[in-house]
């Protein structure tokens, strides 16, 4: 039987991937995404419900699939505001889990970020790792947390920080062998990948970059 998916972060650097692979997969019947605003994609297997997904509860009676991509993620620079930044960061995420749960929905795939701690004094991944927590609670029979390091690749806003430290990163990318390979940066092309490839994986698990699966 062919799958129904939803994407939340369809219009992002590694939703956007992850949009056309679930498209050309036959795998799939329906793809459904959820976002403030249209992708411009036309396709018949394609359904667009646009809207505030801060308040994604409101979208309960069309979040009904067989798996969820939740590929939600901002940064200090988008969103200096501590409070805007935690809504989208732990909100979303956590509010996805909720409605899996309610709806019966058997795998959620959720990116996260290396270095997630729940107890950190660093906000952004303190807020990673509230995240994780939270969403690892819910009934869901598979949940996947994956925890890249830096995602890179052609984004439609210019992030100054990302591209100097992807220049930086990625000359040094053949000395993080081992246990420090979990630090290599990814594109969001793989990443896209990886999740695609991901959602066999049973159970719960948290997926560090060095056991992503990329080809």
């Amino acid at each position: 039987m062919k799958k129904t998916a939803i994407i939340l972060g369809a219009t992002g650097l590694t939703g956007s991937y992850l949009l056309d692979l679930l498209l050309m997969s036959e795998e799939y019947e329906k793809v459904k995404i959820f976002t403030r605003k249209t992708t411009g994609k036309k396709h018949p297997k394609l359904e667009e419900f646009i809207g505030d997904i801060l308040s994604l509860e409101n979208f309960s009676k069309d979040f009904k699939a067989d798996e969820v991509f939740c590929c939600i993620g901002t940064t200090k620079a988008q969103t200096p505001n501590k409070d805007q930044y935690y809504a989208i960061d732990y909100g979303i995420p956590v509010s996805a889990a909720k409605l899996c749960e309610q709806n019966q929905i058997s795998t959620l795939s959720v990116i996260s970020a290396i270095g997630s701690n729940p107890k950190s004094s660093v906000f952004y991944s303190q807020t990673k790792g509230k995240m994780e927590e939270s969403v690892l609670k819910h009934n869901i029979p598979n949940i996947l947390v994956y925890r890249p390091s830096l995602i890179y690749g052609e984004r439609k806003d210019k992030r100054l920080a990302e591209n100097i430290a992807t220049i930086l990163i990625n000359g040094l990318q053949f000395l993080l062998i081992g246990k420090m390979k979990k630090y290599r940066a990814i594109t969001g092309k793989e990443l896209a990948n990886t999740l695609f490839l991901g959602v066999k994986k049973t159970g719960h698990q948290i997926i560090e970059r060095n056991t992503f699966h990329i080809i």
